[in-house]
């Protein structure tokens, strides 16, 4: 059994003293699977440890399955320390006349690097998150979507869902959005119409691979939840409220006299003014209109707080969730979230045209983002910051999944979040994006008759999704409007940000694209001209 002989991230720093290491050998995806790849981490935070088991397949039947590979070297090697000596007297700061402890870090020299070539991670200084439980992000996208390329499959920020209708067809979907863009809230839908039914495999992470027949198959390669707490109410999502009743872990939340926890857009059935909240931060009598000095809002729980729970106690978990083979993807969706311009759906005319449409994506920046300088960030296939190789070669990796004899998924596009003059949205959203699910069954299913040919794919008709029932009034008219001008920015703004990040490495086939593009959009402005 090899373990670490010769690693050389373990040559980047030394573990500081006094503080246990553990050992988690790791699986990620359903042990055995022909789709699933083993880690072993080394860490000296307890909380990575029981979030790992939480988020991963753990244990000694992984170590039993790496025993018994081909390569019992095979497998990826993950390095983290949060960088801070064990102490009997927890390390304090004072604030606000407190003292609280902190979280055990070491911010001014945090590392985080990845080696795909040598299949390895390492991570000094964080404890939180995706910065230190490694199968997650670092491996399972980034390290991950490099090993993809070379063995020939696809490692993707994506939710994967089951979906059924009321006749009771069955349809497995795939769909990337970045962060705050409710891919959890799909991924747990309840549908506002009847008989229609979504079942989670996923929320976060995805990996596709082609079977023998030319069906792309996929895997949830966690084995748990890692959920945005701040926005989920009963409203968003009942049912991942009803899971984090049970064996879940929260960071980074404020939490109650009564013992529960709370963050904002939460809707307790307590009132928050009679009832006492200690913040995030420690702050002990929290209420919701308080603000600092400067009249900055002080917020109860971290705006990036969480919740990990395991896929187990999800009440909407598809049945084939651990499935080793994996679920068939018949469509793929990505979106993002933009006031303007991108229309409420739309369907790719092809593969080459729907992989174009994956490297254009835009989004309004949010809270997990790195960069929150632009308002709208280019976020291609919402893995800008989960590349593991040169994005050119990534763009040319998925063109070359299309083969003959493959069932390529059908690609679409969605955009929830457009908004009207008053800063409304237009859309319901939540349980009645439904709706356009439906509308996506009947194009998987052929339905030539409720959808149009436009400059930027084909678009629903005026009557191809279902609204006489809706609760609220909406003007699907502007929703499905596609504007000329805007999207002649849109189209010089994608042409940039491919140019000033690809330069000679873009691919002919997105290059065609993009040109294309341009010349259906200046045929149609001619037109309304």
């Amino acid at each position: 059994m090899y373990i670490y002989n010769n690693c050389s991230c373990l040559n980047v720093f030394r573990v500081p003293a006094g503080r246990t290491m553990y050992i988690i050998p790791f699986s990620m995806g359903p042990v055995g699977s022909p789709l699933a790849k083993i880690g072993i981490q080394l860490t000296d935070s307890p909380y990575v440890v029981a979030s790992m088991r939480v988020m991963t397949r753990v244990g000694t039947s992984v170590l039993k399955t790496l025993n018994a590979s081909p390569d019992p070297a095979a497998f990826v090697r993950c390095m983290h320390s949060v960088g801070r000596p064990d102490s009997k007297d927890a390390v304090q700061v004072q604030k606000a006349n407190m003292r609280l402890p902190t979280w055990p870090c070491d911010p001014e020299r945090v590392l985080i690097a990845h080696y795909p070539l040598r299949r390895e991670i390492v991570s000094y200084g964080s404890g939180y998150g995706g910065n230190s439980l490694l199968g997650k992000k670092c491996f399972a996208l980034r390290i991950a979507s490099w090993i993809g390329k070379e063995e020939g499959w696809l490692a993707e920020h994506m939710l994967i869902m089951r979906v059924s209708n009321p006749e009771g067809e069955v349809r497995y979907v795939a769909a990337a959005f970045p962060s705050a863009c409710g891919k959890t809230n799909l991924a747990m839908m309840e549908p506002a119409l009847p008989g229609w039914n979504v079942q989670c495999v996923g929320d976060d992470i995805a990996w596709l691979k082609f079977d023998s027949e030319g069906r792309l198959r996929a895997i949830n390669p966690e084995n748990g939840f890692f959920g945005v707490a701040p926005g989920t109410s009963k409203k968003t999502n009942p049912n991942a409220i009803e899971m984090v009743h049970r064996n879940t872990i929260f960071t980074n939340v404020a939490f109650t006299e009564r013992g529960d926890v709370y963050w904002e857009g939460m809707d307790p059935e307590y009132d928050l003014n009679t009832t006492k909240v200690i913040s995030w931060r420690g702050i002990p009598y929290w209420k919701p209109n308080m603000r600092t000095m400067d009249g900055d809002k002080i917020s109860a729980a971290h705006p990036n707080s969480r919740f990990c729970t395991p896929l187990s106690e999800c009440q909407v978990i598809d049945p084939l969730y651990n499935s080793p083979d994996g679920v068939p993807i018949d469509a793929i969706i990505f979106g993002g979230r933009r006031p303007d311009t991108i229309p409420l759906v739309f369907e790719a005319f092809d593969w080459a045209h729907g992989v174009f449409l994956g490297s254009a994506m835009r989004s309004e920046t949010t809270k997990a983002a790195a960069d929150v300088t632009e308002r709208l960030r280019h976020d291609p296939f919402a893995m800008r910051p989960f590349f593991g190789y040169n994005f050119g070669e990534y763009l040319q990796h998925w063109l070359n999944l299309e083969k003959p004899g493959r069932k390529m998924p059908s690609i679409f596009h969605v955009n929830w979040f457009l908004r009207g003059e008053q800063n409304e949205f237009l859309w319901p959203g939540f349980g009645e994006n439904a709706r356009i699910l439906e509308w996506i069954f009947k194009r998987l299913n052929g339905d030539a008759s409720v959808a149009q040919s436009s400059p930027i794919g084909m678009v629903p008709t005026s009557e191809g999704i279902r609204c006489n029932d809706l609760a609220q009034n909406v003007d699907m008219k502007r929703l499905l409007s596609i504007n000329p001008e805007l999207w002649s920015k849109e189209e010089e703004a994608i042409r940039m940000f491919l140019k000033e990040q690809l330069g000679a490495d873009c691919p002919d086939g997105i290059r065609a694209q993009l040109n294309a593009l341009r010349e259906r959009l200046q045929k149609k402005h001619s037109t309304v001209v």
